[in-house]
């Protein structure tokens, strides 16, 4: 890929990622270039490899070209930079590094939006400040303490090699799954010791939150905090459900919108069927990203191709008769462009 080429693909990725959250970071572009997936920053982050270069789709020097082209872009901007600690997850909590290249600063610079508040400023500095959470790690495979040759339910980095609870003095903490958001919160505020934890989704291939180990003392003191203001946060959470849909149906109103512009033959009902099925809150799909949030074309695009690809092909039916998914999506290439093509054109 040429220079000014990727200059321009950096520069999409980072107005999407500004769009959405009103800053900009290095992970941003490299996951919006689909360089990284997040699970790939996950393990990063864990302290389960060395460097995010060596679980990229690129090597370290372009890594670093990427990192130089977002600076040139965000300066021309007017962005604010924000230097930004990285640390790992693990016990020994040590700097995180991008690649083998000794200089890390090009990476860890946050560039912020002049329209950013002095507030929303305060307390992203003060998010970055603070060391992440421990992270246990709920494995597939059968395992080996690095400490005692033995195994366990969980294990935590440390020291680039896994450690059972016991090892990492973790074993007094006790286990409280996810599900309930303010039991964990204040499990977590009482305890002076938590660690998340998470497993590995094989079909989603994310890691996945799991619960939270936690002090048990720490644990009793937060139900009792839950149990006595259970019927206001009931009240709260029914307020909140209520925005929440009535800020889905604005959205998905102004992505099937757009899907009218940019496919003007695709009929109104379809689009809005598009756009009701793609920004589905939760669902994961391409409607809920960063980009389709931002309304960005390549996006919306995807998610017409995936309408296209479920109710104008036989592409259902070949995974249901063992077709490789592969095989399937090349055998209807030709017929999603001619559907494409048809909903471009526009009414005749």
């Amino acid at each position: 890929m040429s220079k000014p080429n990727l200059a321009r693909r950096v520069a999409q990725a980072a107005e999407i990622a500004l769009a959405d959250h009103q800053y900009v970071t290095f992970i941003d572009v490299v996951t919006g270039l689909r360089w990284l997936h997040t699970r790939h920053v996950d393990v990063w982050r864990q302290g389960r490899a060395a460097t995010l270069a060596e679980l990229a789709a690129v090597d370290g020097e372009r890594l670093l070209t990427t990192a130089a082209l977002l600076r040139d872009w965000a300066r021309a901007k007017g962005l604010r930079p924000m230097p930004a600690p990285y640390v790992s997850g693990s016990r020994d909590r040590r700097p995180l590094r991008f690649t083998g290249h000794p200089e890390q600063e090009p990476f860890t610079v946050h560039w912020l939006s002049p329209d950013l508040s002095e507030s929303r400023v305060r307390r992203l500095a003060e998010r970055q400040a603070k060391p992440p959470d421990l992270v246990a790690v709920e494995p597939l495979e059968a395992w080996t303490c690095a400490g005692c040759a033995d195994t366990g339910p969980y294990l935590i980095m440390e020291d680039d090699r896994p450690h059972c609870l016991t090892c990492a003095d973790l074993d007094h903490l006790v286990f409280l799954p996810s599900g309930n958001a303010a039991l964990s919160r204040r499990a977590k505020q009482e305890s002076g010791l938590a660690a998340v934890v998470v497993r590995f989704d094989r079909r989603r291939k994310v890691y996945q939150r799991r619960g939270l180990l936690v002090e048990e003392e720490a644990l009793a003191r937060a139900e009792e905090r839950c149990l006595a203001d259970e019927e206001a946060r009931s009240r709260r959470r029914e307020r909140d459900r209520e925005r929440r849909a009535e800020q889905d149906v604005v959205f998905q109103g102004r992505m099937a919108g757009e899907i009218a512009r940019l496919f003007p033959g695709c009929p109104p009902e379809r689009a809005r069927a598009i756009a009701e099925h793609a920004g589905l809150r939760g669902s994961g799909r391409v409607g809920r990203t960063a980009a389709a949030r931002a309304l960005d074309e390549n996006a919306i695009t995807l998610a017409v191709v995936a309408s296209i690809r479920h109710h104008d092909t036989g592409y259902d039916g070949m995974l249901m008769a063992g077709v490789p998914r592969m095989e399937a999506r090349e055998r209807i290439r030709d017929d999603i462009e001619r559907k494409l093509t048809e909903f471009r054109a526009g009414p005749r």
